[in-house]
């Protein structure tokens, strides 16, 4: 449904948010409403709280338990991490992905021990806190191997005896390293994600549809820069052709005879390229600015 959405909200009548309790989705979740303008009170161990600027309820829950509220309709929408979703296998929509909470579900073996592919888990000890996701890896490349489930401290199991590999979620790697593992193949890459009931009713779903507006308004603007630059008016054609932009470059005249200024928009992914480009095509004075938001 379009954010713009014109179904009437009812007074009274709020969308339900379940957010992890504490923990870094919980900042970067926190943050991230903060950023789309809600203003949310955490107070220490509340179990819920109201925005006072927008129709929001907050559930502060536990991680694994937020895809299981989302599905029984205690919570209208989650922020969640993906492998949270695909591991619990519940039935909720993904709706957008929030672009923090980045990380991988990856195997992890003792260091210096050989490993090809997934055949070489065959008839192996598999540790991890995603027996499912594990098995569905398995599954899908034929291999027959034994899974020991266990929560928390997974990386230390190959020490200890309890497994001869680990299947656990990777950021840095600084973890793994620490307990002597090799990280070898990922099988998940994972994200926050939002998450919805799948039986929204209309008034909610437009609420959610001014909240994902917020959302991809953020997210938009973190992936871009604002650009102004010098250009003199013989390269003007040749620099504005380096420039990608929304729609096209504002070219204002400077008051110094023969040169204008350009201002655009550029993608953080080719924002470098394009900058060199731009230096080497004449442009001086180039300043960059920061996107709070983006609305197109």
């Amino acid at each position: 449904m379009s954010a713009t959405n014109t179904t009437p909200e009812r007074p009274g009548i709020k969308l339900k948010l379940a957010i992890q309790k504490s923990g870094r989705l919980h900042d970067d979740s926190m943050r991230l409403l903060k950023e789309c303008g809600i203003d949310i009170s955490n107070g220490v161990n509340k179990l819920k709280s109201e925005a006072t600027n927008f129709p929001l309820e907050v559930f502060f829950l536990r991680d694994d338990d937020i895809p299981q509220y989302v599905e029984d309709a205690v919570a209208d929408i989650g922020f969640v991490g993906e492998n949270v979703v695909y591991e619990k296998k519940k039935k909720v929509d993904v709706t957008e992905q929030l672009g923090f909470g980045k990380c991988r579900l990856s195997i992890a073996v003792p260091k210096g021990e050989s490993y090809t592919d997934a055949t070489s888990l065959r008839g192996k000890r598999i540790a991890t806190s995603y027996p499912v996701l594990v098995q569905d890896f398995l599954d899908k490349n034929n291999v027959q191997a034994e899974i020991h489930e266990i929560s928390g401290s997974v990386e230390i199991a190959p020490g200890i005896g309890l497994a001869n590999a680990i299947c656990d979620l990777v950021s840095s790697g600084s973890t793994l390293f620490m307990n002597g593992l090799q990280e070898v193949e990922s099988i998940l890459k994972s994200q926050a994600i939002l998450i919805k009931n799948q039986d929204l009713g209309p008034v909610q779903q437009a609420i959610l549809d001014k909240l994902l507006f917020r959302i991809q308004s953020v997210k938009k603007a973190k992936n871009t820069k604002y650009v102004l630059l010098n250009a003199p008016n013989d390269k003007l054609d040749e620099i504005i052709s380096l420039l990608p932009g929304m729609k096209s470059p504002t070219v204002l005249p400077l008051a110094e005879q023969g040169w204008s200024s350009v201002h655009s928009v550029l993608s953080e992914n080719e924002f470098w390229d394009i900058i060199e480009r731009l230096k080497a095509a004449g442009a001086q004075g180039i300043l960059v600015v920061p996107i709070e938001k983006m609305i197109l």
